[in-house]
């Protein structure tokens, strides 16, 4: 049950943190891309690979604050669902080049977050 509630901490902590980036990106940023999507997509990127090295070489964390941080946070922060309608909507209307490029810039772009993220936690380990 405890890590159920880690969870659900976490991940609203995350949606909060994400909803915040977006009121962000529309009063400062007017532009028509979805960049606080891909902003909080590729951070999240970045945080699981991080937190995923430091875990599975740090074993001694306790389970509910590593689901916290993952599972709930991660989870939170990230959206494959608004990535999805944003991008059905460039597909909706006719935004066919758009489309390609950001799905291959989110998919590129996430795994070297990843990768860059391991890779700082191998330097903090």
């Amino acid at each position: 049950m405890f890590n159920t509630i880690a969870v659900f901490a976490g991940g609203g902590l995350g949606a909060v943190i994400r909803y915040l980036i977006g009121v962000w990106f529309l009063k400062y940023l007017h532009v028509n891309l979805p960049l606080a999507t891909f902003t909080v997509n590729i951070t999240g990127c970045f945080i699981i690979g991080f937190l995923y090295i430091l875990f599975i070489n740090k074993t001694d964390w306790n389970s509910a604050v590593k689901l916290a941080l993952t599972a709930g946070f991660c989870g939170g922060l990230t959206t494959f669902s608004t990535f999805s309608v944003e991008l059905f909507e460039m597909v909706r209307t006719a935004q066919y080049i758009q489309a390609v490029l950001y799905t291959a810039l989110s998919v590129i772009a996430g795994l070297i977050a990843v990768m860059i993220g391991a890779y700082f936690a191998k330097l903090c380990i």
